[in-house]
């Protein structure tokens, strides 16, 4: 499968990146390893986790996903062709970005993960009453110990990133070289409007998170009503409005037209927006993550691409 660099990180990824923030939460261990080998079996290489993944979750503490991870890592025994990508900073039992909290989270990260480096290591969430040169020295020190391959900023305002590049440069630390913004059809402002075109000028990596709106964009949900019992319904309440139907109306046209799945279709949109490297996305079963893998293979003219730029605008 045809990789794409990752910013100038030097490490290349397949087009769609695997959330791992399923593992030990809607999925279990060996339902997760079902899920990995699958993935990668497909040709596809980037996992994207975090510490905090999946405290949430009743009897959870938090480490759960990074263990999965690590547990089929020692099963599978070839770390080297997978991008593995966790964050710091917003778990209660490592929360912040202080120096010694991130070099403290890496090698707990490193010990629930059975490796020695990570791919990508992100900061998960701003935390501005921390000198972002002490957090870019921390970082940079994990890098130069060959912990961590490149760092990355999620959930950063523009301002921040600039902030950040610029005591980089100035004081010789490793920069943030991949960005990790909320990002979908219908989630457009944050990103598009001052993250996409610094992305394009820094040369910046992106992988965006919440790719399928929380389950929206799969079409599965039509109506507030359809969300009783879901573990999700907090986060979807919010694209129950005109504009998230209309999205819908969009999707499930296109869906007809193309024999391909709402799904899919979100997702080859992220595939093909100009700075965008990746979307992350999760599954549940093997079925759920064979649909989204469509969206590896399915171009958009520039029509379908117009129709639903429009729909969503």
């Amino acid at each position: 499968m045809l990789k794409r660099p990752l910013g100038q990180s030097g490490i290349e990824i397949a087009p769609l990146v695997f959330g791992g923030n399923v593992f030990g939460w809607t999925v279990d261990q060996a339902s997760s390893f079902t899920l990995l080998d699958r993935f990668v079996e497909q040709g596809l290489n980037a996992i994207d986790t975090a510490d905090v993944y999946s405290a949430w979750a009743p009897g959870n503490a938090g480490g759960e996903s990074e263990t999965i991870i690590g547990d089929w890592l020692k099963r599978r025994g070839r770390r080297d062709d997978v991008v593995l990508i966790s964050k710091v900073g917003m778990w209660e039992g490592r929360k912040g970005l202080s120096a010694r909290n991130i070099e403290a989270a890496i090698e707990d990260s490193l010990r629930r993960m059975r490796t020695d480096y990570l791919d990508v290591y992100f900061a998960h969430v701003d935390d501005e009453d921390v000198p972002l040169e002490e957090t870019l020295g921390a970082f940079s020190r994990l890098v130069a110990a060959g912990k961590a391959r490149a760092i990355g900023a999620s959930n950063y305002a523009p301002a921040r990133v600039e902030a950040a590049l610029s005591a980089s440069a100035q004081r010789q630390l490793a920069r943030y070289e991949v960005l990790e913004p909320l990002y979908n059809l219908y989630d457009r402002d944050e990103f598009e409007s001052g993250l996409a075109g610094l992305a394009a000028e820094k040369k910046l990596g992106v992988i965006c998170y919440f790719s399928l709106a929380s389950g929206f964009l799969t079409g599965k949900y039509r109506s507030e009503a359809d969300l009783a019992g879901s573990k999700r319904a907090g986060m979807l309440k919010k694209y129950f409005d005109a504009r998230g139907q209309r999205i819908l109306a969009a999707l499930n046209d296109m869906a007809r037209e193309l024999a391909a799945t709402p799904a899919q279709i979100a997702l080859a949109w992220l595939i093909a927006r100009p700075g965008v490297t990746a979307p992350i996305a999760s599954a549940t079963s093997v079925a759920q993550l064979d649909d989204i893998l469509g969206a590896v293979r399915l171009p958009l003219s520039d029509a379908a691409m117009r129709k639903l730029d429009e729909a969503s605008a």
